[in-house]
């Protein structure tokens, strides 16, 4: 289903279809490092993930995790991106991971923006967060040019590594 287009993505709910691709995006050396193992290994595994996880947020907010689908290329799944209200942190967050050919092409941004756009006017959320590991320099510099401001170091998952919370009013 159709949530969103841009100049060169469409932006869709993720289903159990997508499993394979959900399962190879979550093993990448990026999701891996800066997002963390997920212990997702098999196609039935994925398909556990997207029905305990994005099918439920989708349930319960009405927004989630989309998938990001290149136009030019027959709909050619590249990565999601989305909005997720997690309890731990008291805004909605943002987040995206975009497989690694198509890292540096501004995806990413387009993507954010967008779903930006789609957080006040479509869910009338009025604040968003964004965290990451204090070493994703590229995360950093994409969620500055979206306009959000460091606010201070949270460990919402009780890891063992603390991240930077931003935020952005809409």
């Amino acid at each position: 289903m159709k949530i969103a287009e841009t100049e060169r993505l469409i932006l869709s709910k993720i289903t159990v279809e997508d499993a394979p691709f959900i399962l190879e995006l979550m093993n990448t050396p990026g999701w891996l490092k800066f997002i963390g193992d997920r212990n997702i290994k098999t196609v039935a595994e994925a398909e556990d993930y997207i029905k305990n996880n994005q099918l439920k947020c989708y349930e319960k907010y009405d927004f989630g995790y989309y998938k990001m689908c290149l136009k030019s290329d027959n709909l050619k799944p590249i990565g999601t991106a989305g909005l997720l209200k997690r309890d731990t942190l008291e805004h909605v967050d943002i987040g995206f991971s975009i497989l690694p050919e198509f890292h540096g092409k501004g995806y990413g941004f387009e993507t954010s923006s967008e779903l930006l756009d789609l957080a006040k006017n479509t869910f009338n959320i009025n604040t968003v967060c964004a965290i990451t590991l204090p070493i994703n320099k590229v995360s950093i510099g994409l969620i500055e040019k979206l306009g959000f401001k460091y606010k201070k170091t949270v460990n919402p998952f009780e890891e063992d590594e603390n991240l930077l919370l931003f935020e952005k009013q809409l």
